[in-house]
């Protein structure tokens, strides 16, 4: 058996700006994306069915033989994988019309998903489960999936060792090889506290969990990490986070606050910059949605930023509350940016312009570059079709 997670298209526009560059399953949510997380509930490979222009970095490598095709966005957990073994080809899963999953043989696989399953039996699922639908989804969701993710990761292993300068509270926290703590605080009281293998939390740190750190990342001294919290591998963070996800790659390297949020890869936010989360009226925040070209009510008190991949922004950088960021936009400027900055964007405010695609591809060989990567055609396509994609937006905003 072969999993491929699905990408509707209107759940796709639902998901923008963070699935420009990408599928949805390769979202991370908790520790793992979620590609990874149903690689390791269900023991089997896993591949995607996106948009076209994604298809190249992230191919369908299936040609014969049954596949259970998945929402991209929705997360396993026990209960649902047990109801998923029992699906049989030509049997889809739904919950009040929301589909979930199907069994098809792969040659009927595209004809399927053009008539969305409408010919495949229902079998309604009752439960409960975890499905990413809009972006906010993605931080409200991050504890209880890293939670999940723990007790996968962690489930019969033991831990590396913990340096003895650390304060520990609880004991629901798991050492990858090669990552090192010392004379920080952590308290796994509230939830467990993971850290990837020659990941690194330097002197000073405050954590509590639910945290996971990725691989080969590095939280610097003094910095203040509260629950809800995943940095992704490759990133270095300071100052203050809470309730938040940076999926990889990304530096959020000096003080200010990060909360109620998402970073895609490849960003950088200067010195001192920060984020509102809550609004000075207490009313519900709403985001930009680029389907729509409007402001979508997300029925939230507390909402910040979502900030796509690619993405820069100047030393003393404010935020506003339920601001969205596009991929590979360059802030800078000395103003409030907007609560909507379009894809591509060079500076905010008056003399903002268009950041043109083969200087910012010389910009990402450089961020490539630094982290041993090579920036290569695969990736430029990608951001080719995002800048086609998204020309509405600059067009009605720059």
């Amino acid at each position: 058996m072969h999993i491929v997670l699905y990408d509707n298209p209107e759940q796709r526009v639902n998901l923008y700006p963070l699935s420009l560059t990408r599928p949805i399953g390769d979202f991370r949510v908790g520790t793992l994306t979620i590609a990874e997380k149903w690689t390791r509930w269900m023991n089997v490979s896993v591949s995607y069915l996106s948009a076209d222009y994604l298809q190249l970095k992230y191919p369908l490598s299936i040609t014969v033989g049954d596949v259970l095709i998945i929402n991209g966005g929705i997360c396993p957990d026990a209960t649902l994988c047990a109801a998923l073994d029992g699906l049989k080809v030509g049997e889809k899963l739904i919950e009040n019309k929301q589909f979930i999953a199907a069994k098809t043989d792969i040659r009927a696989l595209a004809e399927a998903c053009v008539n969305d399953f409408a010919a495949y039996k229902p079998v309604v699922y009752r439960q409960a489960y975890t499905a990413i639908r809009y972006p906010e989804d993605i931080f409200l969701q991050n504890g209880a999936e890293i939670i999940k993710d723990f007790n996968l990761l962690t489930k019969g292993r033991t831990s590396a060792n913990i340096s003895s300068t650390v304060k520990l509270l609880g004991d629901a926290i798991f050492l990858e090889e090669g990552a090192s703590a010392e004379c920080c605080t952590i308290n796994t009281l509230k939830g467990p506290v993971y850290i990837g293998r020659n990941s690194e939390i330097w002197e000073g740190a405050l954590i509590r969990g639910p945290f996971s750190l990725g691989e080969n990342s590095q939280v610097k001294l003094g910095t203040k990490i509260y629950s809800n919290v995943t940095v992704g591998p490759g990133c270095r963070v300071g100052g203050e986070l809470n309730t938040c996800l940076i999926w990889g790659n990304s530096s959020k390297g000096h003080e200010g606050y990060f909360g109620s949020g998402v970073m895609g890869e490849w960003c950088n936010w200067g010195a001192d910059t920060n984020n509102s989360n809550l609004k000075n009226n207490y009313k519900n925040v709403k985001l930009y949605h680029y389907g729509t070209d409007a402001y979508r009510n997300t029925g939230l008190q507390f909402c910040g930023l979502i900030m796509a991949d690619h993405a820069k922004c100047a030393i003393n950088t404010a935020f506003n509350t339920g601001t969205v960021v596009g991929v590979a936009a360059s802030i800078f400027g000395g103003e409030v940016p907007p609560t909507f900055v379009p894809d591509f964007s060079w500076g905010v405010g008056e003399n903002a312009g268009v950041y043109e695609l083969e200087k910012m591809f010389e910009t990402a060989e450089l961020v490539f570059a630094r982290r041993n990567c090579k920036f290569d055609p695969i990736e430029a396509s990608i951001l080719r079709k995002v800048f086609e994609i998204t020309i509405k937006q600059r067009n009605n905003k720059i």
